[in-house]
């Protein structure tokens, strides 16, 4: 057992007997950020909580609740939280009941789903508050035994003293309340979890297989309408007049209103492309009884739209992109020795241009949202991945108090990155005003495709050079559409490994709205590097996989606390992944490509085996080994694995979104590719088991998946794919008639 000394505030470790059903409730609040005004509250049923907020209830009869404040988009945090606070609480997991919990934006702040950071960042304080409950349940059951509290000892929610004799948590839950929060409290070694490490299912998974209301698109209040929105066709237009005639004749249609004022004071604030052009055009929006009534009435809205901007195409940005690569104007995130002098003395000079296109985020759920706005409050109620940050935002545009919004999250059907922007929010909110109704606003598939926040346009330029066999220099040079690094790049792999490196970056801004993707940049650039990595082995004449050991080797005792990335833990991931894939033993007809990359706080390695089928090369299976510290949940983090891996592998070979005069040509799954199931590769997914804090898993398997694909491709068939989407170049993935050699 290891003694841990509380450092919070102990005002942030809330408790008290007085609930109205009994029994204890404990709050801990994950960053130390409860106010100390905040005080307990007294009725579950009115309890309002907010980011990485953890609340336990345990009731007489030793069942226990957690109210889970984080967003659910499908990452497993739901279940996963608990299961910190169950292990450290000494429970028994099927004694566990989890409900998700409402913000608030008064008392606490900070609360988003985002960056894989969830239990990264909950690892500790959820522990500490379960075993701070625990140690509180000691504490009374000794006091009315007349023991020391060192004399006893739980497991799954009962206590036990020297004697033999026994206390359930219900037993003793109302004398816990009454004492005090101990100052220092017990963790476990983790030789002792019970929990931690082992498969627990989704807590939701039996409302979710049953159809029972969890998703916004579930929500539904007596005197509900709906609304549907008419939005610009193209980027670059505004709205000038309208005509509802027709589509207010039409069945369940109760109004056609228009709206754009309220959120054209958000583009006052500057927050990022998105609500820039959002805010720029008004749009008319059809209020019915029903969701379908309310999409047919849009289709016969007739309107015009007058240019505000100029209307880009894709081979015009394609143009600006490149036009920024081969120009000066750059700004340097990071900036190791001379790379101009390394790359006039070098042997040897290898360059390549990596491109990608835009892709839409396709949640299976489309955004949507509910609102009812009256005289004492904003009640907002949906998927949204920064509930805080629309809260504040609705609050602002419509010149209320933020502690005026009540906010309840509903389970998200995927978000991807796309939830972290709040136009839908900020859309109904201004509908919801103006009819003085409770309304919920549903984007159609086309809607949701047409008006999205895209993964930025992005080409990179990577130059190396090559003297005496070694590389001396590495210029990362990236151009991308609306792009913000937020400085995830410059202190990856490979920098510190090579003395000369150079990281720039230039932005086009568009006025196509562009944001976070899963594993924003990340997604894009380890392709682009690792098919370099692999491109460079073969300019020097070396073993690819070697070359990325050597290059880490140099980097171990590294004394710059700027490099993200752990050299010995990459270094072991790649071994493993080397040995679990039978790399270079899978004889004729199987061709292997290896990937490596670091990304939230993650290191994963990936070995695609590809087939020819049809003289087309087939992805068959991938090898991914990852090192995100302890596994909480080993059924979860498998399942994060694969999805990552398999959403890596489709967007590379399938993903596109094209512009036509600023109108993406792609509006539903009849034009946009997507993988299909005949097409997923078998995952096989190795977990590697340490005792370091767990790091993200949501993201970081799908940045290295087009890579190793893309270097399995050139293995089968000869040919270097420098462009996503692979599908696009049917010539180069044709295999040649002559047998590759090498």
């Amino acid at each position: 057992m290891s003694t841990s000394s509380v450092t919070f505030n102990r005002r942030a470790f809330i408790r008290t007997s007085s609930l109205a059903s009994g029994g204890l409730l404990i709050g801990f609040n994950l960053f130390t950020a409860c106010k100390p005004k905040v005080q307990p509250p007294v009725d579950i049923s009115q309890l309002n909580f907010n980011d990485f907020n953890a609340f336990i209830k345990i009731a007489d009869n030793g069942a226990v609740t957690l109210f889970s404040p984080n967003p659910e988009i499908g990452q497993g945090v739901k279940t996963a939280m608990p299961m910190l606070i169950a292990e450290e609480l000494d429970v028994a997991w099927n004694m566990v009941y989890v409900e998700q919990a409402i913000l608030d934006t008064e008392n606490y702040s900070g609360q988003i789903a985002g960056g894989s950071q969830s239990i990264r960042q909950s690892w500790g304080p959820l522990r500490q508050t379960g075993a701070t409950a625990r140690q509180m349940l000691i504490n009374a059951a000794a006091a009315k035994w007349g023991v020391d509290p060192s004399e006893c000892s739980t497991s799954e929610g009962i206590i036990t003293n020297a004697n033999g004799e026994t206390f359930g948590y219900g037993d003793v839950v109302k004398e816990a309340a009454a004492m005090e929060v101990p100052e220092n409290i017990t963790l476990k070694e983790i030789k002792d979890f019970k929990i931690i490490g082992t498969d627990a299912r989704n807590v939701d998974i039996d409302k979710i297989i049953t159809g029972k209301p969890l998703f916004g698109l579930d929500y539904k209040v007596e005197g509900m309408v709906y609304a549907c929105v008419l939005r610009p066709p193209a980027f670059g237009k505004i709205l000038d007049t309208y005509d509802d005639t027709k589509a207010k004749s039409m069945p369940g249609v109760l109004d056609v209103i228009r709206i754009g004022e309220k959120a054209k004071e958000l583009t006052k604030e500057g927050v990022g492309n998105w609500t820039a052009a959002m805010g720029k055009s008004d749009k008319v929006v059809v209020i019915a009884k029903t969701t379908w009534e309310a999409l047919k009435a849009k289709e016969a809205l007739s309107a015009t739209w007058v240019d505000d901007a100029v209307m880009e195409s894709t081979e015009y940005q394609d143009e600006q992109l490149l036009g920024l690569l081969d120009g000066k104007e750059f700004k340097t995130l990071r900036k190791d020795g001379n790379i101009d002098k390394a790359f006039s003395q070098a042997d040897k000079i290898l360059e390549r241009t990596y491109e990608s296109p835009f892709l839409p985020h396709n949640c299976m759920e489309p955004m949507n949202f509910f609102a009812n706005i009256t005289d004492e409050k904003i009640h907002l109620v949906g998927p949204v991945q920064t509930p805080e940050y629309a809260a504040n935002a609705v609050a602002g545009m419509l010149g209320r108090d933020v502690k005026d919004v009540h906010l309840e999250m509903t389970r998200m059907g995927g978000g991807f990155g796309r939830r972290l922007y709040g136009d839908f929010v900020y859309e109904v909110a201004e509908i919801a005003e103006a009819i003085k109704k409770p309304v919920k606003l549903v984007f159609s598939r086309e809607d949701d495709m047409t008006a999205g926040v895209y993964r930025p346009a992005i080409k990179y330029r990577i130059k190396a050079a090559i003297k005496n066999g070694q590389v001396t220099a590495y210029h990362l040079k990236e151009a991308a559409v609306g792009g913000n690094m937020y400085g995830l790049i410059p202190n990856f792999f490979p920098a510190g490994a090579i003395e000369n490196y150079q990281v720039d970056v230039a932005n086009y801004q568009s006025n196509i709205t562009t944001g976070a993707w899963r594993a924003p940049y990340t997604n894009f650039l380890a392709f682009a590097e690792q098919s370099f990595f692999d491109e460079l082995a073969e300019t020097m004449e070396v073993d690819r996989i070697q070359l990325r050991l050597d290059l880490l080797e140099k980097v171990k005792g590294t004394t710059d606390e700027r490099i993200q990335y752990s050299p010995e833990r990459m270094q072991n991931v790649i071994k493993v992944a080397v040995d679990k894939s039978g790399w270079g033993k899978k004889g004729d007809g199987v061709f292997q490509g290896f990937a490596a990359y670091y990304c939230h706080n993650s290191h994963v390695a990936e070995v695609a085996d590809v087939e020819i089928e049809n003289g087309m090369p087939v992805v068959k299976k991938v090898t991914c080994v990852v090192d995100c510290g302890i596994v909480v949940n080993p059924l979860g983090a498998k399942n994060q694995i694969e999805g990552g891996v398999i959403d890596g592998v489709g967007h590379a070979m399938y993903g596109e979104l094209t512009f036509v005069d600023g109108k993406p040509q792609s509006q539903n799954y009849d034009k946009y590719r997507l993988i299909r199931m005949g097409e997923i590769p078998i995952v096989e997914s190795h977990m590697i088991q340490n005792e370091i804090a767990p790091t993200g898993l949501g993201e970081p398997t799908l940045p290295p998946a087009g890579a190793a694909v893309a270097n399995a491709i050139k293995a089968a068939t000869g040919n270097r794919l420098t462009q996503q989407p692979f599908s696009k170049f049917p010539e180069l993935m044709k295999v040649p008639d002559q047998p590759i050699i090498g």
